[in-house]
């Protein structure tokens, strides 16, 4: 399979995804706004978000998929398929043990995501009961991943890319039409979560029963390679979810600062995760099998190539990304949010968040990128002690930041938290031998710094004045900015294209 085309499909089901997910977010602002009933849900769906990610997507995935490529390539069918029916039953005791406790003990979960909240005892209250609703998502979602991981190892992308879009589906139509059903109607915000997470589960059941994988129920925790994965689980869980863990700290902090900074935050972020998951987790999909697979085979070779390959993209695509981002901020808020209860003043510290994200996005995606070719090498030490120095350097930024730039010090604390990751990782790969560059990569990077300066100055002189954007109607906003974005991709791409940057040099076939 061509990872160029499998990038592009993964990709494209995450932009539907990320549409979607914009389409719910700006129905949940025109509803909602950004107050206490939002900052209730956001802090309410965030721990599970996390969860999911320590036990689903982040840490599950890097620890599951390499042991599942040795067993498909090195043990045969039978005992591959064995392996997954012993994983799924303790993957579901365990983290059906996990969302029961956070359902009984949702007032201390809450107390600890966000102390301030408990100053206000109705918001505090709406947030234990939104927990309550939606701490079972991690059970479906750590079930869809699990599948996913499945999936992505036979080279099955689509199904487990397109999943995503019936959670925006179940929550756009729970903000939309359920919530005047509900007291208060935030609350059909929490079911919509809910709904979503078991429709996922079901749209994953069907591809695993073609690949012939559907798992049955054997209880066996004592299992070779059952406790391997669990082995590397552990401190994978901290080290690919890092980036979460300091976002959680961060509502730590926001719920102190004036009400409506954890949306500002999150909406921001919402922003920010949309080239990041098109781009650092789709290329983090593909990159893994491939990887794990060159491992099993003692090809060190194709494997530093392969990294330097998605190094390349990673950057070409990811730059342009975090400048559209931090030039464009009031006019992609304005477009998606501006409407309702959503104010010029939630524009504006929307805007302060996205800006300072924008300047660590391409070390956020490049983290995603990078942590793989340790992960697959079943190499979890080197990661989780760059992990915890991260980590550590994250939260002293919190501090330094917070004062003078409130709500945006803590955004802008995670990216450059990020990109000090990113940094760290890079520089073990190639101490380690790991990775070697391929020769090329200074006039790359020129190319690109000139590609990126003409897309920039572009788009600054075409997005005229930013208080235009509070006065424009959606059909203007959306005509603007659908003008700006198309000529930005333009400008960017012709200019790699005269500077002699040709598609089929990233051309590359999975292992």
């Amino acid at each position: 399979m061509n990872l160029l085309k499998a990038l592009a499909s993964v990709s494209s089901m995450t932009l539907l995804s990320r549409i979607l997910g914009f389409a719910r977010d700006a129905i949940i602002a025109r509803a909602f706004g950004a107050g206490a009933a939002t900052d209730a849900f956001f802090v309410a769906f965030k721990l599970p978000n996390l969860l999911r990610r320590l036990f689903a997507e982040g840490a599950f995935s890097q620890a599951f998929v390499p042991i599942l490529a040795e067993y498909k390539n090195r043990r045969g069918e039978e005992a591959t398929r064995l392996l997954i029916a012993r994983v799924a039953t303790v993957l579901f005791v365990v983290v059906a043990v996990v969302a029961i406790l956070g359902i009984i003990a949702a007032p201390l979960v809450v107390l600890v995501s966000a102390p301030g909240f408990s100053a206000h005892p109705d918001k505090f209250q709406l947030t234990v009961e939104l927990t309550r609703i939606v701490f079972p998502y991690i059970l479906f979602m750590s079930l869809v991943s699990f599948a996913g991981g499945i999936l992505n190892t036979w080279s099955r992308f689509m199904v487990p890319a397109f999943t995503p879009v019936l959670l925006n589906v179940a929550m756009i139509l729970a903000a939309a039409f359920a919530a005047p059903y509900f007291d208060p109607p935030v609350l059909a915000l929490g079911w919509g979560a809910f709904v979503g997470g078991i429709l996922q589960l079901s749209l994953q059941i069907p591809a695993l029963k073609k690949l012939g994988m559907l798992p049955r129920w054997d209880w066996a925790p004592k299992d070779e390679g059952v406790r391997r994965i669990l082995y590397l689980m552990g401190p994978a869980a901290f080290g690919v979810s890092i980036a979460q863990i300091s976002l959680l700290i961060n509502t730590v902090f926001a719920s102190f600062l004036e009400s409506g900074s954890v949306s500002w935050l999150y909406y921001a972020d919402r922003l920010m995760e949309f080239p990041t998951g098109m781009l650092g987790v789709a290329l983090g999909t593909i990159l893994l099998p491939s990887l794990a697979k060159h491992y099993a085979d003692n090809d060190p070779g194709e494997y530093s190539k392969l990294l330097d390959w998605g190094l390349r993209l990673t950057i070409m695509l990811a730059a342009p990304a975090a400048v559209g981002l931090g030039i464009l901020a009031v006019p992609l808020i304005t477009t998606l949010f501006h409407y309702g209860a959503f104010s010029a003043q939630d524009v504006e510290m929307t805007r302060m968040a996205l800006v300072a994200y924008s300047i660590g996005l391409v070390g956020l995606i490049l983290v995603k990128v990078l942590a793989p070719g340790f992960y697959a090498r079943q190499n979890i030490k080197t990661p989780v002690k760059i992990a915890i120095f991260t980590l550590l350097a994250t939260q002293a930024m919190n501090l330094m930041f917070i004062w003078p730039l409130k709500h945006a010090g803590l955004a802008l604390s995670i990216g450059l938290g990020a990109c000090l990751n990113a940094g760290i990782l890079f520089h073990k790969l190639r101490g380690q031998g790991i990775f070697q560059p391929r020769p090329g990569w200074y006039g790359f990077l020129l190319k690109l710094f000139a590609a990126l300066a003409v897309m920039g100055v572009l788009l600054w002189l075409g997005m005229d004045k930013e208080s235009l954007w509070l006065e424009y109607g959606f059909r203007q906003r959306m005509l603007h900015l659908s003008g700006l974005v198309a000529g930005g991709v333009v400008a960017y791409f012709a200019t790699l294209w005269l500077l002699g940057f040709r598609m089929q040099q990233f051309k590359r076939h999975a292992a």
